[in-house]
């Protein structure tokens, strides 16, 4: 056994009885005065993209540039190699300096949530452990997903429960079946909420009523819904979650941050509207565009966005102008 599977393995009872000692309550908009989570993900995640240089190799000084300028950001935390990141494109060896990057230049008010879901449970929580070490927060985990045809409720509760027993950090479950072709079925969800080190949920899906379900179906336990995307941020605090990590935030963090702030308040009129305004550029970086659309969105507003790993290619000309319409009709550029 690799040793850091033997030192997750160690900790297994130390995590347990830390998090069993917090106290445990229902999450989301509707969480009772005084009750807290033991890990509070409420608010505005941006998963962010890994920049590259020129010749495709991760450029560490132009993401520390995006850093600096997200610190001044109200956002909860950071998702890093997340499907925005290109996690699939990245070596085992880039992924860790990626978050160790990111963890030097974040402050330590901050959450950072590290991707690390693995094809294979055993690669799953060595990376895990791996994170941990880098420092990250919180583990988030995508469903494996290359033989889908055999991941049934029982297979997947099994990878999760091992990698939530061997992990030194909190884990997230994260389910997105536009990339993955698989949802996490909501009876495996119902039961990992139960797992002392999984406390919450990234779902991309888009389905507020499976939203709602789950949030009302765990609400007894330590478990937080996040919403995967800014096109369904507001219906989704609406029926309790708790926080999202969206890929617009990368471009218009302010007013995600925003949208969070007014549904907090119960302002819903103003932000309704605001939520209106964020639909279609959002898919135009996510659905539409996807990672070169972003990046290019992210290049208008100061960021550095830079070129995709192969095989995304670029955008054309006729799909630049369209993205940028985009943004325009709607008040942003």
């Amino acid at each position: 056994m690799a040793f850091s599977t033997r030192l997750a393995s160690s900790l297994r009872p130390v995590l347990t009885a830390l998090h069993w000692a917090a106290p445990r309550q229902c999450r989301g908009l509707s969480t009772p005065q005084g009750s807290e989570p033991s890990l509070n993900l409420g608010g505005i995640f941006p998963p962010l993209a890994t920049p590259f240089s020129p010749t495709q190799e991760v450029d560490y000084a132009q993401l520390e540039g995006n850093l600096r300028r997200y610190a001044s950001i109200p956002f909860r935390g950071l998702v890093v190699l997340g499907s925005n990141g290109e996690y699939p494109y990245l070596a085992s060896r880039e992924r860790v300096e990626v978050v160790s990057c990111v963890r030097r230049a974040l402050p330590r008010d901050r959450l950072l949530l590290a991707g690390s879901g693995c094809e294979s449970t055993q690669a799953t929580i060595e990376l895990t452990v791996s994170m941990a070490e880098a420092g990250a927060d919180v583990a988030l985990v995508v469903t494996p997903c290359y033989y889908r045809g055999a991941m049934t409720t029982a297979a997947l509760v099994h990878h999760y429960t091992e990698v939530g027993d061997a992990s030194p950090i909190p884990v997230v479950l994260y389910s997105v079946p536009a990339n993955t072709g698989l949802d996490l079925p909501m009876e495996a969800v119902i039961t990992l909420a139960q797992h002392p080190n999984i406390i919450g949920i990234k779902d991309s899906g888009g389905d507020i009523t499976r939203m709602g379900l789950m949030v009302h179906k765990t609400r007894q336990e330590d478990f937080q819904v996040l919403a995967g995307s800014a096109s369904f941020l507001l219906a989704s605090y609406a029926v309790g979650a708790s926080g999202g990590v969206c890929a617009l935030a990368n471009v218009l963090g302010d007013p995600l941050c925003q949208l969070d702030h007014l549904c907090r308040k119960g302002q819903w009129q103003e932000a309704r509207d605001l939520q209106h305004r964020l639909i279609e550029p959002n898919t135009a970086v996510t659905r539409r565009f996807g990672i070169p659309g972003l990046k290019k969105a992210m290049e208008w507003f100061g960021y550095y966005g830079g070129p995709c790993r192969a095989p995304l290619a670029p955008l054309s000309p006729a799909q630049v102008e369209e993205l940028r319409s985009t943004f325009s009709a709607n008040g942003w550029l």
